[in-house]
């Protein structure tokens, strides 16, 4: 039996994130952990690794646990290795040579074909380079695994295949994942984790339904609220009552009473806690109209690869004001490099068959925020780039989530999920109408997706959307575009593809 026991556990940076952490993860408990960006979700599963310190509390792994910890993004050291030997590096240098086999299993357990585990992990995608983080944690065969956002950057199919594998390879050993990805944790987990500043939420049960048992706990800790506050009024009015009779009659007992009522009153008021909020930073798009009916058209064109190797055909395609277009498709069919080519045609490259409406402006993000200039501070790029003034700027940055002391710092100091609310921010001060978002959702928390969502069908924005967040997906598209057999066509629903890259997982 294994377990990781966190007693009294609490950390404070600024502020306090979380404090007065106490639970138990024992063998066969997936854990969801759920907060904003920012809120401490790294260093709590660094120092439940052993790898980070808390502010306060301990720690307890069960004697001779060995804990697996996969970190976001491979260490800079290893990038120019091949996919193999990222993952034979993470053995002891003395066991590389007679245990290498374990590679080629681990490997085979993520139906890793041959021809890629011999290529420079500069070379491969995002997502397999999230996949040789995972084997080269489970190559050590570890007791315990803690997963640090282990979605991002993986296709649709990587997704489920990496569902199958957290229910079934490691379904009897403690699990801890630290995802922004509802569907992911509704079938990983079945246990959720809501960090919080001052009283953390821990439900037997996985997000979807641990939300709705956290909102269950919020309301009636407010209704809880509000009747200790009129108690503490009234017993307030009553002490005043009996010191002006005590006064008045010269009754001393009566001062007393009082005293001991005013004292009450404040120790309920010092217990009342208000209902947490998540205020992890605001995101807001807009939309600066335009009388177009046709936005984009496209007719009779190939998307290629970036040496011009053809990826698919679009027969005709029209993109009308205010439809938001989802694309579906499979890892390197095409989908990124799609999106690039409308924006270039939108930023006046000249592109055959693709016409854009004289209204358009484009708002454009890529899945790494390439264009953010990552030398520069959040303060100097938005007042350098957008001329809002010092003080406009520094009340946007605040408002998106950026604390003072965190504007003037390098981006690329920045966590991911604040680099994400920074190119968002800069999007929306752009004022465009056709927003082109490629994996928009990678590194932003849960409120703020739905915060995205919100303002997207809010503002009656046109948009082209890759995703492969299943929730984001659902919630937002209103037209669906499949990438299949080297052809984009228009699907009903993408319900279908869904089910089709879940059976191929299995």
């Amino acid at each position: 039996m294994g377990s990781i026991s966190l007693r009294n556990a609490g950390l404070v940076a600024t502020d306090t994130l979380f404090s007065n952490l106490n639970f138990v993860i024992s063998d066969g408990d997936r854990v969801g952990l759920v907060a904003g960006n920012g809120r401490g979700k790294t260093t709590l599963l660094r120092a439940m690794a052993g790898q980070g310190e808390l502010t306060s509390g301990d720690i307890v792994r069960s004697r001779g646990l060995t804990v697996g910890y996969v970190e976001q993004d491979m260490p800079a050291s290893s990038m120019g290795l091949t996919l193999y030997d990222a993952v034979l590096e993470a053995l002891p240098p003395a066991e590389r040579d007679t245990d290498s086999w374990r590679v080629d299993v681990v490997l085979d357990e993520f139906e890793t074909p041959d021809a890629m585990r011999n290529r420079k992990l500069t070379e491969l995608s995002g997502g397999w380079q999230r996949i040789a983080l995972i084997a080269r944690c489970w190559v050590l065969q570890p007791d315990a695994l803690l997963l640090d956002e282990p979605t991002n950057h993986l296709d649709l199919g990587k997704l489920f295949q990496l569902e199958n594998w957290i229910n079934q390879a490691a379904r009897n050993i403690p699990v801890v994942i630290a995802s922004h990805d509802r569907q992911f944790l509704d079938a990983t987990t079945n246990r959720t984790l809501f960090l919080r500043p001052d009283a953390s939420h821990y439900f037997a049960l996985p997000y979807s339904k641990a939300r709705i048992a956290l909102a269950e706990a919020d309301e009636a800790a407010e209704a809880k609220r509000e009747k200790d506050l009129k108690e503490v009024s009234r017993l307030r009015k009553q002490a005043a009552k009996l010191t002006n009779i005590g006064i008045n009659s010269g009754s001393d007992l009566l001062v007393v009473k009082s005293k001991y009522l005013r004292d009450r009153a404040a120790k309920i008021e010092a217990a009342v806690l208000s209902v947490h909020k998540e205020r992890s930073g605001e995101i807001r798009l807009g939309n600066s109209g335009a009388q177009a009916r046709v936005m984009l058209a496209i007719e009779n064109i190939d998307v290629t690869s970036p040496i011009g190797d053809k990826l698919f055909h679009i027969d005709k395609l029209h993109v009308f004001q205010g439809d938001r277009l989802v694309i579906l498709g499979r890892n390197g069919t095409g989908k990124s490099q799609f999106i690039g080519l409308v924006h270039r045609a939108m930023t006046g490259t000249d592109a055959a068959g693709i016409r854009v409406s004289p209204q358009v402006v484009p708002g454009y993000v890529d899945q790494a925020m390439s264009f953010l200039p990552s030398r520069e501070s959040p303060l100097g790029y938005i007042t350098g780039r957008f001329d809002q003034g010092d003080q406009r700027s520094k009340a946007l940055l605040a408002a998106a989530g950026f604390a003072v002391e965190k504007q003037e710092r390098p981006i690329a100091e920045l966590s991911f999920g604040q680099r994400a609310r920074l190119g968002l921010l800069a999007i929306r001060l752009l004022e465009p109408n056709f927003y082109l978002l490629d994996e928009p959702t990678n590194h932003v928390d849960i409120p703020g997706q739905e915060r995205l969502e919100d303002e997207i069908l809010a503002h009656g924005a046109t948009c082209i959307l890759v995703s492969h967040d299943r929730s984001f997906v659902r919630g937002l598209g209103n037209r669906f575009l499949e990438i299949e057999n080297r052809r984009l066509k228009e699907v009903d629903s993408p319900e279908p593809h869904f089910a089709a890259m879940a059976r191929e997982a299995t």
